[in-house]
């Protein structure tokens, strides 16, 4: 297995360019699904999930090439509607395949997601917009298998927000004859970009970026072409990184106003920014203010950033906590964070910080996405050397994260195992 061997406590320098969203991207390629054609994808990153998407839709039939970074998808012969095993066990966002195949054949069958081992994350709210739409769920044998002979327009009332189902819920209304109404719908942008991609194929849709969604179903949407949105997660762990090493660095391609939240609780912690355009400059106190967060659905604080964050803090002056809502299991690397000498104690869902003056390098171990970048930052803020071993958890996420680093300063490499 690779690894990364940073030698840390360096300030960093200069601009780096975010790359196109990954949660962005792997609804939308899923979309592609309701149409015959070929669509176009442009500023897609090249990311493991991406490379996994692409051949889970060649099974189902598609052929897709990736050109740089423009992904071109072609859905003309697509003839099968089972996502097995193998391929959704290790990516969750396989699941996001079960709203198109459902409305494009009337049927499905998707075995349960997997992804990251963040705690469990069920799918129940997927089938109840299903059901609400008409289809009759069968479970057997770890397969979800949804069918209908006629998707019906209906009132889908979500009792807790989630982005993958109001997404999916979206895919599958967008055919059903009548209007369907979604109730408490996710307010992330890459719900506004899945939205948007699907109006661009010719669904009708109303309510972007509000919680109340009305799909008016049509007969036929056709092929598209789309720009993906920057990563939001990608801007604010570069932010971060350049929080954590004291360092004036310079954040392009991204949507300020998607990681406001974070802003503003670095702004708290003493931090200030300058941002022109797409373009973000981060300028660091001298000593960092101790600030609490808590995560929760967007626009509010983000579980994807809430391990980046509390990296920051614990080189805060004095205590702080953080509180994850949406996920309660996402600290495993709360014990890696302290083997670098930080000091945190958790209490149920809510880690305490108690900032140091210093980290110093350690050998530690990745445990999902959001948690291996988070060592990196860790490690590049860290005096002497720092190795972090299973480091694949993060090319799922970040394109050429190691390579960004590097321009800017870092002393960190890939070490191929």
């Amino acid at each position: 297995m690779d690894k990364f061997i940073i030698n840390g406590g360096k300030r960093l320098k200069g601009e780096v360019n975010i790359s196109g969203a990954k949660n962005a991207t792997l609804p939308i390629m899923t979309a592609t699904l309701l149409a015959k054609g070929n669509s176009i994808l442009h500023n897609v990153p090249r990311l493991i999930d991406i490379k996994m998407m692409s051949h889970l839709l060649r099974v189902l039939g598609a052929r897709v090439d990736f050109h740089g970074d423009v992904l071109e998808i072609d859905t003309t012969y697509v003839n099968y509607y089972e996502a097995p095993y193998e391929l959704v066990s290790k990516m969750r966002a396989s699941i996001y395949v079960m709203g198109p195949l459902l409305a494009r054949f009337g049927q499905a069958r998707v075995s349960f997601p997997g992804g990251c081992a963040i705690g469990t994350r069920p799918v129940d709210l997927h089938l109840k917009a299903m059901e609400a739409l008409g289809a009759k769920i069968n479970i057997e044998h770890g397969y979800i298998k949804p069918a209908c002979k006629e998707l019906i327009g209906n009132e889908i009332n979500f009792d807790k927000v989630s982005v993958g189902a109001t997404a999916n819920a979206l895919m599958t209304a967008v055919l059903a004859k009548g209007e369907t109404n979604i109730h408490n719908a996710a307010l992330e942008p890459e719900i506004g970009s899945l939205i948007d991609f699907l109006n661009k194929m010719g669904a009708q849709i109303e309510g972007k970026d509000t919680t109340h969604l009305k799909i008016t179903g049509v007969s036929k949407l056709e092929p598209a072409e789309m720009e993906m949105i920057p990563d939001r997660i990608e801007t604010g762990t570069f932010l971060i990184a350049g929080a954590i090493t004291k360092s004036e660095i310079t954040v392009s391609n991204c949507i300020p106003k998607h990681i406001q939240v974070l802003i503003d609780r670095m702004e708290d912690a003493g931090y200030l920014f300058e941002i022109i355009g797409d373009s973000i400059k981060i300028y660091p106190p001298q000593i960092i203010k101790p600030v609490d967060i808590v995560t929760q659905p967007y626009p509010n604080f983000p579980t994807d950033l809430q391990a980046q964050f509390l990296a920051l803090m614990t080189l805060a002056d004095g205590q702080c906590t953080v509180e994850d809502t949406i996920f309660p299991d996402r600290f495993m690397h709360v014990g890696e964070l302290n083997r670098l000498d930080a000091n945190i104690l958790m209490d149920k869902n809510m880690a305490i910080i108690n900032g140091v003056k210093s980290l110093s390098g350690a050998e530690i171990m990745a445990t999902d996405l959001r948690a291996s970048a988070t060592l990196v930052l860790a490690g590049l803020a860290a005096r002497g050397q720092t190795t972090i071993s299973r480091i694949y958890h993060i090319d799922r996420g970040y394109e050429r994260i190691e390579e960004k680093l590097q321009k800017l300063g870092a002393n960190i490499k890939r070490v191929r195992g």
